[in-house]
């Protein structure tokens, strides 16, 4: 996995403080593109290695929060399939739900990474200790981030920062062991 060689140990030491992750839908579980039917129903569509990281991030202890601007169908069933219970969909404001989670599950903000693409994703990365952006992100976002990924929303991104949370918290090599 190159995109987890050579990495700062500055960022490393951030990651490896991190009990909550939360996400960003659109554009970081998702490519970013909306969906309509005929009908006017929306679908999305989301990268199962995504969905892998995810589980495995709660399989080794590290709550997973989704948090929305939009409200979506699709996202209350994907979140569903994956046991994720943290789900906040149609906030305005990112870094106040995110303080609410921190408080609820008793945790410091450095203890908390949020993985975001665009400008409503700011406020929530500049007040944790992990800012990630999606390879594809905004550049103000981009530049704002301590980690940005090699791959885009929607296309594998959230499984690297899932890897990298793994990694930093010595937890790769049983991961590994475990798909044996």
């Amino acid at each position: 996995m190159g995109y987890l060689a050579n990495l700062p140990d500055d960022l490393l030491a951030r990651a490896a403080k991190i009990r909550l992750a939360a996400f960003d839908v659109d554009g970081t579980l998702t490519d970013g593109r909306l969906w309509y039917s005929e009908s006017g129903h929306e679908t999305k569509v989301f990268h199962v290695h995504d969905g892998l990281g995810l589980k495995r991030l709660q399989a080794n202890g590290i709550q997973v929060a989704i948090i929305s601007a939009r409200i979506s169908h699709p996202v209350a069933l994907r979140t569903e399939e994956l046991d994720i219970t943290h789900v906040y969909q149609g906030q305005s404001d990112k870094r106040e739900c995110l303080r609410q989670i921190l408080e609820a599950l008793n945790l410091a903000p450095e203890q908390a990474a949020f993985v975001g693409d665009d400008l409503p994703d700011l406020p929530a990365m500049d007040s944790c200790g992990l800012a990630i952006a999606v390879a594809n992100a905004h550049p103000w976002v981009a530049q704002r981030a301590h980690w940005q990924t090699s791959l885009g929303g929607g296309m594998g991104a959230v499984r690297e920062a899932c890897d990298l949370l793994l990694h930093a918290q010595g937890k790769a090599v049983a991961e590994r062991e475990h798909w044996r």
